[in-house]
């Protein structure tokens, strides 16, 4: 079962601290991640109870040679071809791992859109838009943020597209 915080905790990821710092309101969700889940985003939203289309995913994407972040809803699949559109690119393809965790600096199933090392492009899937409410990795396998999807594209800078594949 999750468990649900407003208040920042002591010691948080750059993620809740960007959002602290920034003034947005949001939630905090905790759940025991199992390292043998096969989907981390999917364990997500089973532990919140929250419906896959409103917990979102944070995936790196090289195109045309720069990292590119994508959030969609972890009930769907990046759109490759469309990620390389939205940012004017021609072709994208996913980022290596280990290099994702350095740019970001966060480790894979924990990647936030949020607080990261290096600020990526980012586009968030257009389908947040259409929720109060969506969740994003908080910075951490096993912890989530709540928040506005305005909110979140406005910190992140992102642009809204149709990047999501069913």
């Amino acid at each position: 079962m999750a468990k649900k915080s407003k208040k920042q905790q002591p010691g948080g990821t750059p993620a809740t601290v960007a959002l602290t710092s920034a003034g947005v309101e949001f939630t905090v969700h905790s759940y025991d991640h199992d390292p043998s889940h096969p989907s981390y985003g999917e364990e997500a939203a089973e532990a919140m109870g929250v419906s896959p289309d409103r917990v979102f995913k944070t995936l790196v994407a090289d195109v045309d040679g720069a990292l590119v972040v994508g959030v969609v809803p972890v009930a769907g699949s990046l759109d490759l071809k469309a990620l390389a559109t939205a940012v004017g690119g021609k072709r994208a393809a996913m980022a290596d791992p280990a290099l994702a965790e350095r740019t970001t600096g966060y480790v894979r199933g924990g990647i936030s859109p949020l607080g990261q090392r290096k600020r990526l492009r980012t586009v968030l899937d257009a389908s947040a838009s259409s929720h109060p409410t969506i969740c994003v990795s908080a910075g951490r396998r096993g912890l989530e943020v709540e928040l506005a999807a305005g909110d979140l594209a406005r910190l992140t800078e992102a642009t809204l597209a149709p990047i999501a594949r069913a």
